[in-house]
């Protein structure tokens, strides 16, 4: 592989996608570098979103790579450079779902936002840094994950980019190749399915919200005990 010139120093993390597509185009492997850097974990949590296991994903992530790079030449800047790397990331996976089972219905695949907040919001909300609330917090992360996982494939996509990575409804719809929106559709059956997914599971666990246990609770303890002894002396 072509390298860049040694006696020109480039700034690959300031160029834009456009130049690094070119670069990317002459072999050069710095701007390869860049453009994974950069589209890293974009990219592994939309395979992610399909294949719904991290080490295929991140397998689904290294051999998109690949096939883009060896096909640079055929890179028409048509669309954005991370719209072409994920069509690319989305066949690759969907390619090894088809391989493993049959495919899901639309129907099956969407939900979110507003239902993460509210897990997220229980351990946050007190006893921040402590070793309770970091594994409440721990708890609802894998809680949220199980459910997200749970979706049917394509809404779990467009929950993926919309909800995780907060990109734009007309960034997703590009990304996608699909109309806005449907991207807003799928998000709302998303919210809807995860919302019910998640309450049952959420109720059970209303009473164990806002832990004061452990040091924290041993050290209130110690603290009213001295302030007792000092108001008796």
């Amino acid at each position: 592989m072509r390298r860049s010139p040694r006696n020109v120093r480039l700034d690959y993390g300031e160029m834009v996608e456009a130049e690094l597509a070119v670069h990317a185009k002459q072999a050069d492997r710095e701007a390869f570098r860049a453009i994974t850097q950069r589209c890293n974990q974009r990219l592994f949590r939309i395979a992610r979103a399909v294949v719904k296991d991290d080490d295929e994903a991140a397998d689904v992530l290294q051999e998109a790579y690949l096939r883009a790079f060896a096909a640079m030449g055929r890179f028409r800047a048509e669309s954005s450079l991370f719209t072409w790397l994920t069509q690319i990331t989305l066949n690759e996976a969907r390619g090894r779902l088809r391989k493993r089972r049959p495919t899901i219905g639309l129907e099956a695949v969407e939900t979110a936002q507003e239902a993460g907040a509210r897990i997220s919001m229980f351990p946050r909300s007190f006893g921040e840094g402590t070793p309770e609330s970091d594994v409440a917090r721990a708890e609802s992360r894998r809680l949220m994950e199980v459910a997200i996982d749970a979706l049917p494939d394509d809404f779990r996509v467009v929950f993926m980019l919309r909800a995780v990575e907060e990109c734009s409804v007309v960034e997703t719809a590009n990304q996608l190749g699909i109309l806005p929106e449907t991207v807003r559709t799928r998000l709302l059956r998303a919210r809807q399915i995860l919302r019910k997914a998640l309450h049952a599971k959420l109720s059970s666990s209303v009473t164990e919200a806002f832990p004061f246990l452990g040091e924290r609770c041993r050290g209130m303890t110690d603290a009213v005990l001295q302030r007792l002894v000092a108001g008796a002396s």
